[in-house]
């Protein structure tokens, strides 16, 4: 009897394998957090807010300020608290004109990765414009590689989507940029705002997207070109329009690195707990 119960039993998991194996519950990689969202704080008191952040279990980060800081007073912050600054983002303008300066500051942070999240134009986003900034983006990513060992991203803000040829100004950018050089960090409210699907995007460009900014856009916004809507548009991870599994699956598919919440509404001490409690409930 014992016998024909283990059959059965093997049985029913050949047949129906899901009956053994489970969705694994929680987001796998390590979320981290862009400093944006907490800059009101850290503007006032930068240790208090690192000990906020890490008592919410995160110990990841990427700067875009050093919010009044040498890059090694940050650090020491940072390596007090078991911390650590996986990326740095920086001006367009310092990343032309200081890129020895932001590689310093960079490698004393601990940071492997340099970022800029906004190309200076006037609306609408050209075709002059991109390519100015392909090729600025090749020649300091270059530097930052050969000269430094840090790796250049840029953030998607929304405008690059705009239509070109048969494809999107983006498609452009990443074409005319040298992997060896250039890749990119994916922010999916700002892929979704110009109305494009994230998950086909790290699906059709795969590893050039090494980092990404996790939000979520408030349900019945419509979205435009401009790479601007009211803060208050950034809600809850898992509450607003995105489709955060899809996506978040075609991400591992792609192997980002490092995955930063950033939430710029001025809800963060509600909404960042509850974004943190979604990913972790998440079933990939």
């Amino acid at each position: 009897m014992k016998n024909v119960i283990l059959t059965l039993i093997f049985l029913g998991i050949a047949i129906f394998p899901g009956i053994a194996q489970k969705s694994k519950k929680g987001f796998p990689a390590e979320i981290g957090m862009v400093s944006y969202t907490y800059r009101h704080s850290f503007q006032k008191d930068v240790a208090k807010t690192l000990d906020t952040i890490k008592t919410l279990g995160i110990t990841d980060m990427e700067f875009s300020n050093l919010f009044g800081k040498t890059a090694q007073e940050l650090r020491k912050l940072l390596d007090e608290r078991n911390m650590k600054c996986s990326s740095f983002g920086v001006g367009y303008d310092d990343l032309v004109n200081k890129t020895g300066e932001v590689a310093s500051n960079a490698k004393t942070l601990g940071a492997s990765y340099v970022r800029v999240a906004w190309i200076p134009h006037k609306a609408p986003f050209t075709l002059e414009v991109a390519k100015k900034a392909v090729e600025d983006f090749n020649r300091a990513g270059k530097i930052l590689k050969e000269e430094h060992g840090l790796t250049f991203c840029y953030h998607n803000h929304g405008y690059e989507f705009q239509p070109y040829e048969k494809g999107t100004f983006f498609d452009y950018m990443v074409a005319q940029t040298d992997p060896k050089y250039v890749n990119f960090e994916m922010d999916i409210l700002w892929v979704f705002h110009p109305g494009q699907d994230p998950a086909k995007l790290l699906n059709k460009y795969g590893k050039r997207f090494k980092l990404m900014h996790m939000k979520d856009l408030r349900k019945g916004v419509t979205g435009d070109f401009s790479g601007q809507t009211p803060v208050e548009n950034d809600v809850a991870l898992g509450t607003g329009q995105l489709d955060l599994p899809a996506i978040l699956k075609a991400a591992l598919k792609a192997g980002v690195e490092h995955y930063y919440i950033e939430d710029e509404s001025p809800s963060v001490s509600s909404q960042v707990p509850q974004s943190i409690t979604y990913l972790k409930n998440l079933s990939l």
